[in-house]
């Protein structure tokens, strides 16, 4: 991790100000638009019940793989139930839903439904009182829908047993929010400039960093406190 005169990424004098070559990527984007234009194309062809089928199997993969990576595994067919209740698409009886999937699917379609709406601090606060209604996550109590703070200490990413814990990461301080703010405005310059696509891809690398985690063990992580 070590660069220099600084250890983490967000440590560098010029952060979160990230850099990218547009004229290697050009490549690459030329074929995302090109099989994007394919499947536009596909999707143009078949009927709406079929277009609805499709999009109720994307966004159900979305959120069951999007949980899977915080160590989360969702029943799919509850997924799938939540997802065609709010699309409108009949699939004959549906599962029983609980409040935590009703909050991730509720975040996942306003995320893919409103992709070009500002990522406001509301927005981002909403998402984050979504996943977790009850302002816990199991027997922990979260300071939800507001910006994490380090009144527990700094946001970790570590793994091993209790006692022997070891340190992969560890975030900037909770205490300001300038970073999430300069992110913002830099990912609206990248939008404006016709660099969409690039400009998602870095700052996709952007969220870990600002999480608040306060453990990390292979196949689990969970939530501290504040807005992800």
């Amino acid at each position: 991790m070590n660069s220099g005169d600084y250890k983490y990424i967000w440590q560098a004098s010029d952060w979160p100000n990230w850099r990218f070559d547009l004229a290697a990527l050009a490549g690459p984007m030329a074929e995302v638009s090109r099989a994007q234009g394919l499947l536009m194309g596909r999707l143009a062809d078949v009927g709406m019940a079929l277009r609805d089928q499709a999009s109720l199997a994307a966004l159900t993969e979305d959120v069951v793989k999007t949980s899977e990576i915080e160590g989360e595994q969702l029943n799919i067919e509850s997924v799938r139930s939540s997802i065609a209740r709010r699309l409108g698409v009949d699939i004959g009886a549906l599962a029983q839903v609980d409040r935590h999937v009703e909050g991730v699917v509720e975040m996942v379609i306003d995320a893919t439904a409103n992709c070009n709406a500002p990522v406001t601090r509301e927005r981002l606060f909403g998402w984050h009182a979504a996943l977790f209604p009850t302002g816990y996550s199991g027997l922990s109590k979260l300071n939800v829908a507001t910006w994490r703070d380090d009144s527990s200490g700094p946001m970790q990413v570590v793994s091993g047993p209790i006692g022997r814990q070891r340190v992969h990461f560890e975030g900037p301080s909770g205490s300001g929010n300038e970073s999430i703010h300069r992110l913002a405005q830099w990912r609206l310059e990248r939008a404006a400039a016709d660099q969409g696509w690039a400009g998602s891809s870095v700052a996709r690398h952007f969220a870990p960093i600002r999480r608040r985690q306060r453990s990390y063990r292979p196949g689990h992580r969970r939530f501290a406190a504040g807005a992800r």
